[in-house]
C-alpha cells in the first residue's frame, strides 16, 4: 500500500473529481503562500530580495527568516509579524474541500479517518522494508532531504509513497543521476515522466511553462539531484566527505536499469503536488 496525500486519496476513491481536486488545491495554495511572498506582498522585501533568500535556502539549507535577520532586510519584529500572518492563513486542503461544497462534514470527518488509517499502514510497511535493506539509512537520509528541501525549492510537499521494484519503473523516462566516487562510492537519482519534470522544472526556475523546453526540464531535474547530493555526502558522509568528488548530473541511463541490483539500490516512490516522481539511491560497485 502506497501513502497518498489527501486529495489523490479522495479523487481515487471516488469521493471528489479531478476538477474539484484542482480547484482546491490552487485556493489552498493561495491561502498558504511562502514567507517570501508573503514579504514581498506586505511591500517589506522587493523580489529580487526574496529570490536571493531563495538562492541561499537551495544551498544553505535554512529557513527564510534566519536568513533575511541575517542579510538586515528584515527584522525580528517583521519577521514574528509575517509568520503569525503565515500560521493564521494556513488551510488544509478538507476545509478547502468543504467550503467549496465538494464534500459535506459528515462525509468529510470519515474519509479523513480513512486516510489517516491508510497513511499508518502505508508508513509501517514502507519503515519495515527501509529497516530491512542494507540502504535503509541512507534512504531515510535521501527522503528527509526532500521532504525538508522541496517546499523550499519548488513550493511543494513531498512525501515517501513506497519502495519500488526496478520492473515498475518503466514510466519514469526523465533521469538525473549522480554518481560520488570516493572510498565508498554512492549514488542519487531523480525520475519522473515528462508533465512531472516539466512542472518541477516550472517550479524551481520560477517560469511559465511556456518559457521552457523538454531539455530546460532535464537540466532542472539534474540541478535539483546537485542539491540532494550535496546535502547527502554532508549528512549521510559527516566528516567522510572530503575525499569525494561528486560527477555531472547523467540522463543517459534508464532508472530501471540504475535499480536492477536491488541488493545496491533502493527505488523510493515519492508523492508531491507537483506529480509523482521516483527518488534512487545505491552504492555503485
Amino acid at each position: 500500500m502506497a501513502a497518498k496525500f489527501l486529495g489523490q486519496f479522495l479523487l481515487e476513491r471516488g469521493v471528489i473529481t479531478a476538477a474539484q481536486l484542482l480547484a482546491a488545491i490552487e485556493m489552498q495554495r493561495a491561502s498558504n503562500p511562502l514567507l517570501g511572498e508573503l514579504a514581498v506582498h506586505q511591500g517589506l522585501l522587493d523580489a529580487a530580495q526574496a529570490r536571493r533568500i531563495q538562492q541561499r535556502q537551495r544551498v544553505e539549507d535554512r529557513r527564510f527568516g534566519d536568513i533575511a535577520l541575517e542579510m538586515g532586510v528584515l527584522d525580528q519584529a517583521q519577521l514574528d509579524a509575517l509568520l503569525d500572518a503565515q500560521k493564521a492563513g494556513r488551510r488544509m486542503l478538507g476545509d478547502v474541500l468543504l467550503e467549496q461544497g465538494a464534500i459535506d462534514a459528515e462525509r468529510l470527518d470519515a474519509e479523513l479517518a480513512l486516510h489517516r488509517a491508510s497513511q499508518e499502514e502505508a508508513r509501517h510497511a514502507f519503515e519495515s522494508e527501509l529497516a530491512a535493506h542494507p540502504l535503509g539509512d541512507l534512504a531515510n537520509s535521501a527522503v528527509g532531504l526532500c521532504a525538508r528541501l522541496f517546499p523550499r525549492m519548488l513550493g511543494s510537499q513531498c512525501l515517501p509513497a513506497e519502495v519500488m521494484a526496478p520492473e515498475e519503473l518503466d514510466g519514469w523516462p526523465v533521469v538525473a543521476y549522480v554518481r560520488v566516487e570516493g572510498a565508498r562510492p554512492l549514488g542519487i537519482g531523480l525520475a519522473s515522466d515528462l508533465p512531472t519534470a516539466r512542472a518541477l522544472a516550472c517550479a524551481l526556475l520560477r517560469i511559465s511553462p511556456d518559457l521552457f523546453d523538454d531539455d530546460l526540464a532535464q537540466d532542472a531535474l539534474g540541478e535539483m539531484v546537485n542539491v540532494l547530493m550535496g546535502y547527502l555526502v554532508r549528512d549521510a558522509m559527516q566528516d567522510d566527505d572530503a575525499g569525494y568528488r561528486a560527477l555531472p548530473p547523467d540522463a543517459s541511463v534508464p532508472i530501471a536499469t540504475l535499480a536492477a541490483d536491488r541488493a545496491r539500490s533502493l527505488a523510493i516512490g515519492m508523492g508531491s503536488q507537483l506529480g509523482g516522481f521516483v527518488l534512487l539511491v545505491d552504492r555503485p560497485a
